[in-house]
């Protein structure tokens, strides 16, 4: 049974090629091919798209198609059970203050699940390149202690690079979790109470 993020892509892109959406930029779509969602971050130049829902997918592949730049879009066979608003940077969907958790595409519904009644704040990302390093310095120098846990449903670690940089003058503790790691909500919640204080 095909996906409905696989649906979503499938539908939407011959209706950009009938619509003459396509411009002169270069648009790489990977489904299910997290290895490659690294080598395109290392690229100087890619914009690194992740989107957790179908609608994200349409919004997505559909702002990539109309640009001049380099995208790569990374689908996922999972998805979360709502959209959210489009967003150039990462979205606060929660507050806290014991830490932040990054939550990048369909890792989202887990990570809401894994820190119910835990006082953490969420970030979420459907957009990892550019990276936004405003809005994740805002979050963490919000918080009490600078504690940052990254779920990324592609290798672990992909985005720690950027996370280290940005907060370089920010002492801090990183804990990356990738799709190797079972991103449900139970292993994410497991590791949050060996890394949270």
């Amino acid at each position: 049974m095909q996906s409905e993020m696989l649906t979503a892509l499938t539908e939407t892109l011959p209706d950009l090629a009938r619509e003459d959406s396509l411009s002169g930029g270069s648009l790489l779509i990977g489904y299910e091919s997290a290895q490659e969602v690294g080598r395109f971050a290392a690229r100087a130049g890619w914009s690194v798209h992740v989107p957790g829902h179908p609608d994200e997918v349409r919004a997505a592949v559909r702002k990539a198609a109309a640009g001049t730049g380099q995208a790569y879009i990374h689908v996922s066979r999972h998805s979360n059970a709502e959209p959210r608003a489009a967003a150039d940077g990462f979205e606060m969907v929660r507050e806290g203050r014991a830490g932040v958790v990054l939550a990048v595409g369909a890792t989202l519904d887990p990570v809401l699940r894994a820190t119910a009644g835990l006082d953490l704040a969420v970030l979420y990302a459907t957009t990892v390149r550019p990276f936004d390093a405003v809005g994740l310095r805002t979050a963490v120098l919000a918080a009490d202690h600078a504690d940052v846990v990254l779920a990324e449903p592609y290798p672990r670690g992909t985005c720690a690079h950027q996370v280290a940089e940005t907060l370089v003058h920010v002492p801090h503790r990183l804990l990356a979790l990738g799709d190797e790691d079972g991103l449900d909500g139970e292993h994410i919640a497991r590791a949050l109470r060996d890394f949270v204080r």
